[in-house]
């Protein structure tokens, strides 16, 4: 996590009380912009509603419980440049998508921070969130799928307090759909194909997860990179 720390507004480590860690949940498990009045259809598939387990339901429930707003924290100043330099570059793809800056800054922080939060590469993130939705917060798929990252509202109820409207809200979406992610690639055994088909509702078929590894390298950042606009 290249020296940061996730902390809700109180200051409250997630792994300490703000949340639940990955290591609790792993012992658990074992175009253009719309509006909500008018959201625009999404093509990708769905999560399908499957039985949990008692202690997995727990797990995610409290994994999704903290809805404070993303605040990262770096224990270096190193740390803290690397997160900057990965803002600015990636605010430079974003931009043909989301022309106001504060915008883009606060959609980039919080993908970063419920990335890094569920234990996710950020770039996997980012570009599941491209063919999902294409980074349209009020998209809708044919199935029902809402939001970013396209939460079936069924999780709202399984896991949330069963307002599916919330789906629409920019950190309970990404909160969502990172846990989810999280879980499947928990239930793959870190086989990230066959975890993204599951999150996709294709389970097995290839079409999605190489879908999303192309995107990823939109969101690939290391220090000098230069890639085009997604």
């Amino acid at each position: 996590m290249n020296g940061a720390r996730l902390v809700s507004v109180a200051g409250t480590p997630l792994d300490n009380g703000g949340g639940v860690s990955r290591r609790v949940c792993l012992a658990a498990l074992s175009a253009p912009a719309v509006w909500l009045a008018a959201p625009s259809l999404a093509h990708a598939g769905g999560q399908l509603e499957e039985p949990l387990m008692d202690s997995v339901r727990t797990a995610l429930s409290s994994a999704i419980a903290n809805q404070a707003p993303p605040e990262p924290h770096f224990f270096t100043t190193e740390a803290r440049i690397h997160y900057v330099r990965w803002l600015a570059a990636m605010s430079d793809r974003l931009r043909r998508r989301k022309p106001e800056w504060e915008v883009r800054r606060d959609f980039l922080q919080t993908a970063w921070y419920e990335s890094k939060r569920a234990g996710l590469d950020v770039s996997l993130v980012l570009g599941l969130i491209q063919v999902e939705s294409a980074f349209r917060k009020y998209a809708v798929s044919s199935v029902g799928a809402r939001g970013y990252m396209q939460v079936m509202p069924f999780w709202t109820r399984v896991i949330g307090d069963g307002d599916a409207g919330k789906l629409f809200q920019m950190q309970t979406n990404l909160r969502f759909g990172c846990v989810i992610l999280r879980h499947y690639i928990d239930r793959e055994r870190g086989d990230l194909f066959m975890a993204l088909g599951r999150y996709n509702g294709s389970r097995g078929r290839s079409p999605y997860p190489d879908a999303v590894f192309r995107a990823q390298r939109n969101w690939l950042f290391a220090e000098g990179s230069q890639l085009p606009a997604a």
